[in-house]
């Protein structure tokens, strides 16, 4: 079976996308749109084109091969109609400024493997690859032949998933991932749904199913001010959590780094305008949810 995925790009030398030094590569599609999302490229499962426009140096190459008109240049300053391309990915290529990025690949298989093992030397023990997004299982069928590929060449694997597809999806490739890492957003559905445009009730089962199979867990906690950092929140979370066979729950900073990835995709920018937490902010969180015999731990450590 000749199975296609969609893809964005692949992270080599990774080391916190699960255990070892690890090749991440990020799948397209997702249905959650977060406020804070860092990977807006990742939310639109069809094709996308950026535009930084900071780093356009109007040279008017993406001009002669644009088949739309969707690039021009007006009194010798370059101009990009979103409305007229159709992500066909010729201007990328011509680019001199590095201006332009394309967001979605289309790969076999057989090539998705071949990008995963160019850095395997460099696994070790405890490395291996990790398959992220967007949400990767809501292309479940391609991660677990891809998956099933992996653990034939002997490769540790992980599946970075906010778990809110359907349980099929995540027992299909449960066979074949050694990690999961798991997003936790908020403890409220309806609050849940208000920050991410979905509830939580499926999420909830998925990781439930995941502890009743006895698979490895890593919870990853983005800890957003405003938005999931209140005593009550992780006070909630901590009891959901603690009752799960989980190995670790990471407490990860917000941060607002990605603000240029929505203005280069013409996106509304969602990100909350808050102060970033810091330490201080992280251990307290770390150490609300250890009171519910959670095995919980700094991001940033």
């Amino acid at each position: 079976m000749n199975i296609i995925g969609n893809i964005l790009e692949v992270k080599r030398f990774a080391v916190h996308d699960g255990p070892g030094v690890r090749t991440t590569l990020f799948l397209k599609g997702c249905p959650l749109h977060c406020l804070w999302c860092h990977n807006p490229e990742g939310i639109a499962s069809q094709p996308q084109l950026a535009y930084y426009a900071h780093k356009c140096i109007n040279c008017g190459e993406c001009v002669a091969v644009c088949p739309t008109g969707a690039h021009t240049l007006e009194n010798g300053k370059h101009v990009f109609d979103r409305t007229k391309c159709r992500a066909c990915g010729k201007c990328e290529s011509v680019c001199l400024g590095k201006a332009l990025r394309f967001y979605g690949e289309k790969v076999t298989v057989a090539e998705a493997l071949e990008l995963t093992l160019e850095d395997r030397d460099f696994f070790g023990v405890d490395g291996g690859v990790t398959l992220s997004g967007g949400e990767p299982l809501i292309q479940s069928a391609f991660c677990y032949e891809l998956l099933k590929a992996l653990k034939r060449e002997k490769v540790n694997t992980a599946v970075d998933t906010c778990c809110c597809v359907e349980w099929s999806a995540v027992a299909k490739v449960l066979p074949v991932t050694d990690w999961f890492l798991v997003d936790f957003k908020h403890p409220d559905s309806a609050t849940h749904r208000r920050l991410t445009g979905q509830g939580n009730e499926q999420i909830l089962a998925n990781l439930r199913g995941l502890s009743e199979e006895g698979a490895r867990i890593e919870v990853r906690i983005p800890l957003v001010p405003g938005c999931n950092d209140s005593e009550k929140d992780l006070r909630a979370a901590g009891e959901i959590l603690g009752k799960l066979h989980i190995e670790r729950v990471k407490v990860l900073p917000y941060h607002d780094m990605a603000r240029s990835k929505y203005v280069a995709l013409g996106m509304p920018d969602t990100m909350p305008q808050v102060e970033l937490p810091d330490d201080a902010a992280l251990h307290r969180a770390v150490a609300i949810l250890q009171k519910f015999d959670v095995n919980a731990v700094s991001g940033k450590e």
